[in-house]
């Protein structure tokens, strides 16, 4: 089956972002801000160690110091033996830039003093004017920040020799800065091709799981745009509607699929599978009523036909004797009365039809029963006539006018279609499962292929005689149907026709009396 080209896109969709594309997106922006949060997470942890191995090292140096209680003369004493001159020269150890750590002797005031009889340095004079208050970072047992050019940073701390001279010891912790920064960078490469990485895999896995979206907005599609080409080309021109067409599957396996697109996917089939059975009952519906009233028109076109013929003759002065025009006559009455059944039992259809709000209460099938069989025995007195009732009343919840329209035609059936020599065996009986009406007559009966239409509408036999409208059988179904009843046929060749006819039951269940034969007009009880 070949795929429906899909529709061009709405003005309203124009202009509407993808689900794959958002879900991608976001997952970007979240993997982004997580990649953000463990870089400045891992930076600070950075810092704090080599923050922390200097503070160490300072905190060290101090305490041995104190331990040994040196003085400034052991101090010069100390590098000239170890030849740490060089070390401690902080002319020298400026221009070669190799010592992190700096030594700043201070006078009582705070200001810089010589050390191995060399000049305090710039770097020691911006060190010693950094540090504002010299007594109190040697109170203090931890190094603190400090700027002295406002731009390399600092740990600094301060010591009491044993000869009462102060000693500031600084360390630059500028090399700190450019680890962080590498970190950084090294961070940044990593985290934006993870993130091209993850954003291209989310993408391509977001469009895998989201195909059966993609084949139902195809099926869907494929059925609105065929709804919409039948609608514009009319029921003639219509192009066929493959309203069978469902949403398969993912490929993949039951594991790999998503739980709302299942669900979205089963809920869209199940709406197209009521959408193709409303299709079909509409397309039926619609044949049946074409059918219904090419059957209705030619039915009153027969009628019509011969009033139109009998007026004509009486126009042209044809019927001249007194008889012919009184034939004439007659013959326009029976077909007046003929096309005025017809209208009725189609209005009775149509009524039936449109389920309409019935007014139920306990009627006595037997009385409805008896009437319509001393209609019968009017009309043909010389039929035999068996009729079987209970003593009692046989209340049935039916609506009267519809029950009693249900009963005539079941009697004026037998007495159109069967000949006047043919018995007919009625019986009413009421049981737990309601009130049953049985009406059997001994005559020529029917086919298996015509019973099976027998209630449908304008349906009549080979030879059936012209007195029929075809729509008595459809206006007994119609009208036991809609009281809640059902019924039944048993017929052969041969054999006659039996129609059991089941109503819901008003009240207890009589006890049967014996039956009555009827020969003559007039119903004994």
């Amino acid at each position: 089956m070949s795929a429906a080209p899909s529709p061009s896109p709405s003005p309203t969709l124009r202009h509407t972002g993808s689900l794959r594309a958002k879900m991608t997106a976001i997952g970007i922006v979240m993997l982004a801000l997580g990649i953000v949060v463990a870089t400045a997470i891992s930076l600070m942890g950075v810092q704090h160690y080599l923050v922390s191995s200097v503070d160490a090292e300072l905190a060290s140096a101090r305490k041995q110091i104190a331990r040994v209680k040196l003085t400034v003369d052991d101090v010069n004493a100390f590098a000239s033996i170890a030849g740490m001159r060089d070390a401690l020269n902080p002319n020298v150890a400026e221009a070669t830039d190799t010592n992190p750590t700096v030594f700043v002797p201070l006078d009582d005031r705070g200001r810089p003093t010589a050390l191995l009889g060399h000049e305090p340095s710039a770097k020691q004079r911006a060190l010693a004017r950094a540090v504002e208050d010299p007594q109190a970072l040697v109170r203090d047992p931890g190094p603190i920040d400090i700027r002295p050019d406002g731009d390399t940073p600092y740990r600094a701390t301060a010591m009491r020799l044993a000869d009462g001279q102060t000693v500031l010891m600084a360390t630059e912790v500028g090399a700190a800065g450019e680890i962080m920064r590498k970190v950084l960078r090294l961070e940044l490469c990593v985290g934006i091709a993870l993130m091209a990485v993850l954003g291209t895999a989310m993408y391509y896995a977001a469009r895998r799981r989201l195909r059966p979206m993609e084949d139902m907005v195809e099926a869907a599609s494929a059925i609105a745009e065929g709804c919409e080409k039948q609608g514009s080309a009319g029921p003639e021109g219509a192009p066929g509607i493959d309203l069978s067409r469902r949403v398969a599957a993912g490929r993949g396996g039951k594991h790999n699929r998503v739980l709302e697109v299942e669900r979205l996917r089963l809920a869209l089939n199940a709406m197209l599978h009521q959408v193709e059975a409303a299709f079909l009952t509409r397309e039926h519906a619609a044949a049946h009523l074409r059918r219904f009233v090419a059957d209705a028109s030619h039915e009153l076109r027969t009628p019509l036909a011969a009033i139109r013929g009998y007026l004509q003759l009486y126009e042209r002065g044809m019927l001249r004797d007194e008889e012919e025009r009184a034939r004439a006559l007659a013959r326009m009455t029976a077909e007046t009365e003929r096309m005025a059944r017809l209208v009725d039992e189609l209005l009775a259809l149509a009524r039936l039809d449109q389920r309409p709000e019935l007014r139920p209460r306990p009627v006595d099938l037997a009385r409805v029963t008896e009437e319509a069989l001393a209609d019968l025995a009017a009309q043909q007195p010389e039929r035999e006539i068996d009729f079987e009732r209970p003593e009692g009343a046989a209340l049935a919840l039916a609506d009267e006018p519809v029950l009693c329209q249900v009963v005539g035609n079941l009697i004026s059936n037998v007495r159109v279609h069967t000949p006047v020599g043919a018995a007919v065996r009625v019986s009413v009986h009421a049981g737990h499962d309601g009130c049953v009406l049985r009406v059997q007559d001994e005559g020529p009966g029917m086919r298996p292929e015509d019973a099976a239409r027998v209630f449908d509408r304008f349906f009549r036999t080979d030879g059936a005689p012209s007195e029929g409208s075809g729509l008595g059988m459809s206006v007994v179904k119609a009208g036991v149907e809609a009281q809640g009843g059902q019924v039944r046929i048993s017929t052969a060749p041969g054999a006659g026709l039996k129609v059991t006819v089941t109503l819901p039951s008003a009240h207890p269940v009589p006890t049967p009396a014996p039956h009555t034969a009827l020969k003559t007009p007039g119903l004994a009880p």
